[in-house]
C-alpha cells in the first residue's frame, strides 16, 4: 500500500507528453531554487520523467553541469546514500 502511495502520480505522468513533463520538471527546478528540498526535486523529477536517466536529461536542460555538481556537493555532505541519489539524478555517467 505504501509503495502505491509513493507512486500515486506515476499513472498520470505517463499520459503526459514529453513537453508537458519537461515543463513540469522546469517548475520543480524553480521550486528547488526557492527552497524545495533536493530530494523532492530528484524523486518527483524521476517520477514525472519515467526514470532517473530521463529525469537527468530534463534537469540538464535547466541546470548547468557546474550547478548540478555544486548541488550534489552542498546537499549531500557526508551522507553517502543521499550522494548516490543526487549523482544518479543530477550527474549521470557520461556515455
Amino acid at each position: 500500500m505504501l509503495h502505491q502511495l509513493n507512486n500515486i502520480g506515476d499513472e498520470v505522468y505517463q499520459t503526459w507528453s514529453y513537453e508537458k513533463r519537461h515543463e513540469e520538471i522546469g517548475k520543480l527546478v524553480e521550486g528547488f531554487k526557492n527552497g524545495l528540498p533536493v530530494q523532492i526535486l530528484c524523486h518527483l523529477s524521476a517520477s514525472i520523467a519515467g526514470s532517473t536517466a530521463e529525469a537527468a536529461e530534463h534537469l540538464g536542460a535547466f541546470l548547468s553541469r557546474r550547478e548540478r555538481k555544486a548541488i550534489v556537493n552542498r546537499e549531500s555532505g557526508a551522507n553517502r546514500v543521499l550522494r548516490e541519489l543526487l549523482e544518479a539524478t543530477l550527474l549521470p555517467a557520461k556515455n
